[in-house]
């Protein structure tokens, strides 16, 4: 299905690009979260006019990413778990979790879905974590995970 795009995404393209993405892809995601429209001859030239206000919108989004990503960039933030004996935790760290110690100890609003752990943090120990805030501009951090102290 072809579509023109309405952002610049990553390994897809730039704004005002038609490209071919499969009928799914396009109507579940890209249409619905207004990334993309369908491309009819309209829907281009539409595209066409708006264009230097969308890539104003994007340079907008890039500069607020970049600002959220030099008050994040190495920084290192420490979670505690339960574990069981042998040091691994009951469940995982989830990225949900990792959104909430952000906002709380940086007041900066993260959506989990743009967080991504290299590996899975299933153990107690030091983890790197990927934060994708534009196309062009992501952020590594670190997550401590320390055994929770029992209380009897």
């Amino acid at each position: 299905m072809k579509i023109v795009l309405l952002e610049n995404l990553k390994k897809l393209g730039n704004i005002g690009e038609i490209i071919n993405v499969k009928r799914g892809y396009a109507r579940n995601f890209l249409i619905p979260q207004k990334k993309a429209l369908f491309a009819s001859d309209k829907n281009i030239k539409e595209v066409e006019k708006i264009k230097t206000d969308l890539n104003k919108k994007d340079q907008e989004k890039k500069k607020l990413a970049k600002e959220i990503a030099e008050k994040l960039k190495n920084k290192s933030y420490e979670i505690k778990k339960l574990v069981t004996e042998n040091n691994e935790l009951y469940g995982s760290v989830k990225p949900s979790e990792i959104s909430k110690i952000i906002k709380e100890n940086e007041n900066v609003e993260i959506s989990s879905s743009i967080i991504q752990p290299i590996t899975e943090i299933k153990s107690i120990g030091d983890f790197k974590v990927l934060l994708s805030l534009h196309s062009e501009i992501e952020v590594i951090i670190k997550i401590k995970v320390k055994p929770e102290e029992l209380v009897k």
